[in-house]
């Protein structure tokens, strides 16, 4: 009888965990009140900031979900001035990865004209919430 309840409890925890990361998986939030705002350069990216916003998705070589979150990403950038991608590999700027938490890959900051990390999502984002969260980066109620 015992067995039963410690087997019926661990598929209850299971099933809850794996409920709660589906509903975290791919969305963005808003970065915790920080003394230090967590800053990126166009050195630090290797590449040059957008004039209103950039997304930096830091990736790695056999992440799958990376590939299709690159493809997003680019094509929002292309479709909206002033707007640049860039993707960092994970595996390459690991002080990167340590200063920023990234936890896992795909993890996407989305920046301001400064450089100022607004927002971020690990996982695959949709479209609409890409697209929810840089209106937030560059000021655009919506």
């Amino acid at each position: 009888m015992a067995g039963i309840v410690a087997l019926l409890a661990a598929v209850v925890l299971t099933v809850a965990v794996a409920w709660a990361l589906k509903i975290r998986n791919g969305r963005f939030s808003d970065r915790s009140p920080q003394t230090d705002a967590q800053v990126l350069a166009a050195a630090d990216i290797g590449a040059e900031l957008g004039e209103r916003a950039t997304l930096v998705q830091f990736s790695s070589a056999f992440c799958s979900p990376c590939r299709a979150t690159r493809v997003l990403l680019n094509d929002i950038a292309a479709k909206v001035d002033g707007v640049v991608a860039v993707d960092i590999d994970a595996e390459e700027h690991l002080g990167l990865v340590r200063r920023f938490g990234i936890m896992r890959t795909p993890t996407v900051l989305v920046l301001d004209t400064d450089g100022v990390v607004t927002t971020r999502a690990s996982g695959l984002p949709r479209r609409e919430q890409v697209l929810a969260a840089l209106g937030q980066a560059v000021g655009d109620p919506r």
